[in-house]
């Protein structure tokens, strides 16, 4: 087998080394950047944390409001980034300026509609998660202050997102990398009161929060109007878009964004049945979520590298070139995977030392990551193909219907059953709530090896 691949790529002369160095390039600040993300994430959890199991929850609940938000942001910038890798690999400058005028329309509309939610029903939104009213309550002290943020990072993360997709990947992590300091230090001065400042709790994490995002949305300007000279936004892109680019934009984003905000629906869905069999539970799958998201930094990279890797090779027209890359991504990915269990296994004694859980929770908690330590294997090859893979070609609508069978039909489905009618312990229930990514693996390695999914998506003329 790896003889005849061999073969059927020496016709390409592909420089392997330096394919590698590029990959490398594109990977390490955006595994960075996602390592950084969940360095804010991982901050709010880890301080939170020592002031109390409601408190965390609370955050941690009213954080899905946010997490779906984003889903819906990280829909349409993916579906940008199929048309402006692309688009990247023609060289087509003015195109990719129509649709980050476009992507950032459209992200303002949607974090719109989050915020007036947020502001106007919050408890209603909580107890979508939870019925512990402790617990709701502080859930909804961090959402009102946090929904302040929501349109400055739609806009922020469109243009990052969307820069990151033409290869420049250190924008973002610079600014992500001050966006973590700025909250990392405000956080801890305004949850512990340090320095003589009112002990805020949860209050003050929510506060930290919305101060980094204001700060990412004053670097991205600040980056948009001196420094990149090559790709502008333009207001009147902004205003309106060719209806012919708005067709492209919507037939390849619209399914990304039903699959990310199904799969985040589906997430979410998981996060409220554990929030239904107590707090203990929530706050146990609030720091394995974490340590998943750190064990999956790289992997996560991996697949954003290959997206846009691979739309430019497609957008060049090298389509035999794309083949072999692929190839070369599949295997990175399931390397990635197996270091991110290792990672996971290898935390989990210290995770469970380091937080100020009840015992039934930090049992929880080490089964939870003995789970996430094969889940995120699957994850990281499935994301790589899906998300990664075959994105690059235009083929959205197939982790849609991936999504909609196994997560929502599978392990969502008889994750609720154990959980309320069969009325199971939490290690079986998590268990099958996440069973879905393995089940993916051999579905999305069929759909790879049809080529389906390779496709030149732009227009001559625009």
């Amino acid at each position: 087998m790896f003889g005849k691949v061999k073969e059927s790529e020496q016709h390409l002369n592909i420089n392997w080394k330096n394919f590698y160095l590029s990959v490398l390039a594109l990977v390490i600040p955006m595994a960075l950047q996602n390592l950084i993300n969940v360095g804010v994430t991982a901050a709010d959890v880890v301080m939170l944390g020592k002031v109390g199991e409601h408190a965390l929850s609370g955050a941690s609940l009213a954080g899905q409001v946010q997490y779906i938000m984003t889903l819906f942001l990280f829909g349409l910038t993916s579906g940008a980034t199929v048309l402006t890798a692309q688009y990247w690999g023609k060289k087509d400058i003015c195109t990719i300026e129509k649709i980050l005028g476009l992507g950032m329309r459209s992200a303002v509309i949607v974090t719109a509609v989050f915020f007036v939610a947020a502001q106007s029903i919050p408890h209603t939104l909580m107890k979508i998660f939870t019925s512990d009213p402790e617990v709701i309550e502080q859930g909804v002290v961090y959402l009102r202050i946090v929904s302040w943020s929501y349109i400055f990072m739609g806009i922020t993360q469109t243009y990052l997102y969307i820069m990151r997709s033409v290869e420049r990947v250190v924008v973002a992590t610079v600014v992500y990398l001050c966006s973590l300091i700025c909250n990392v230090g405000i956080n801890a001065v305004l949850i512990f009161g340090l320095f003589g400042m009112p002990a805020l709790g949860v209050k003050g994490a929510a506060i930290g929060t919305l101060t980094a995002r204001l700060l990412e949305m004053a670097l991205v300007c600040l980056y948009s109007h001196f420094w990149n000279k090559d790709i502008k936004f333009h207001t009147k892109y902004f205003l309106h878009t060719e209806k012919v680019l708005n067709r492209d934009f919507l037939k390849y984003a619209f399914p990304v964004i039903l699959n990310e905000v199904l799969w985040g629906l589906g997430t979410a869905a998981n996060t409220a049945v554990l929030g239904h069999m107590g707090s203990a539970a929530v706050a146990a799958n609030s720091v394995a979520q974490v340590a998943r998201q750190l064990a999956t930094v790289v992997a996560f990279g991996l697949a954003s590298a290959t997206a846009i890797y691979l739309g430019k090779t497609i957008g060049e027209k090298k389509y035999e070139h794309a083949k072999a890359y692929a190839r070369r991504f599949v295997w990175l990915s399931v390397l990635m995977g197996v270091l991110g269990g290792i990672l996971i296994l290898a935390i989990a004694p210290f995770m469970a030392e380091a937080m100020t859980l009840s015992e039934t929770a930090r049992g929880y908690m080490r089964f939870m990551f003995f789970v996430m330590s094969y889940f995120v294997v699957g994850q990281a090859y499935n994301t790589t193909l899906i998300v990664g893979t075959f994105r690059s070609g235009g083929d959205t609508q197939f982790g849609l219907i991936l999504d909609m069978s196994t997560m929502w039909g599978c392990s969502i489905l008889f994750g609720a059953l154990a959980a309320f009618v069969f009325h199971c312990s939490v290690p079986v229930v998590y268990m099958i709530l996440m069973s879905d990514e393995i089940i993916k693996i051999p579905i999305t390695w069929y759909r790879y090896k049809s080529y389906k999914w390779l496709k030149n998506v732009t227009r001559e003329e625009l």
